[in-house]
């Protein structure tokens, strides 16, 4: 199965091309990634075009998309979903959707806690144990994830994973492969992806007045 993923919810522009056999780990193609905060719709077709260009593929030779939903800034996020969602619509493939924080911690052992940056001072958490979700997403302010009691931490990843002590360089966002192996089982079914819901976690920064906040968790 030749599967693209994509993910925009961070400032990091992931795309990549991945095969995913019928059992082991999913194996990257070829993959782009490039970093632009305000500028995800300008940078992820281009990323898309070279990363299928470097796996010699075309988008007729894909089976299905994987998208991470988030959490993510309302602009930056809704790019890859519509981006991937059009995909889909235009070449009958199924579109899963994965949250961001779980493929950032896809394949690491342990306790991890995966902090992204949300702006306006604040931060996305999520803690994963051996790969599955126990807390979050939530947004907070740093200094309160800094209170937070989450016992014994193995590692910090994300691109503010410096705001509770780790290093933002190991790894910042996700990697196609990532974002495959949390999609891998609903994949290798068949089973429906069903609709894509993004995780905003607050309202954007432009609403209409009265608009209700956004909050949606998976």
């Amino acid at each position: 199965m030749l599967v693209l993923a994509l993910d925009t919810a961070t400032a990091r522009i992931t795309a990549g091309v991945v095969e995913l056999g019928a059992e082991g780990p999913p194996v990257a193609l070829a993959g782009r990634d490039a970093v632009g905060a305000r500028a995800h719709a300008e940078l992820l077709a281009p990323a898309v075009r070279d990363a299928l260009a470097e796996a010699g593929r075309t988008r007729r030779d894909l089976d299905a998309v994987v998208v991470g939903l988030g959490p993510g800034p309302f602009t930056g996020l809704r790019v890859g979903l519509v981006t991937a969602a059009a995909m889909g619509d235009a070449l009958g493939l199924p579109v899963h959707g994965v949250p961001t924080h779980d493929a950032v911690a896809a394949g690491v052992p342990g306790r991890v806690l995966v902090v992204t940056d949300a702006r306006r001072r604040e931060v996305y958490w999520s803690l994963l144990v051996d790969g599955v979700r126990t807390e979050g997403p939530e947004v907070v302010a740093p200094a309160v994830l800094a209170e937070r009691d989450l016992g014994r931490i193995d590692a910090v990843l994300g691109d503010a994973a410096d705001r509770r002590g780790g290093d933002p360089d190991a790894v910042p966002g996700p990697s196609p492969e990532g974002l495959v192996v949390v999609a891998a089982p609903a994949l290798r079914s068949g089973a429906d992806p069903g609709p894509l819901v993004p995780l905003y976690l607050r309202r954007p920064d432009a609403v209409p007045p009265g608009a209700p906040k956004t909050v949606t968790r998976v």
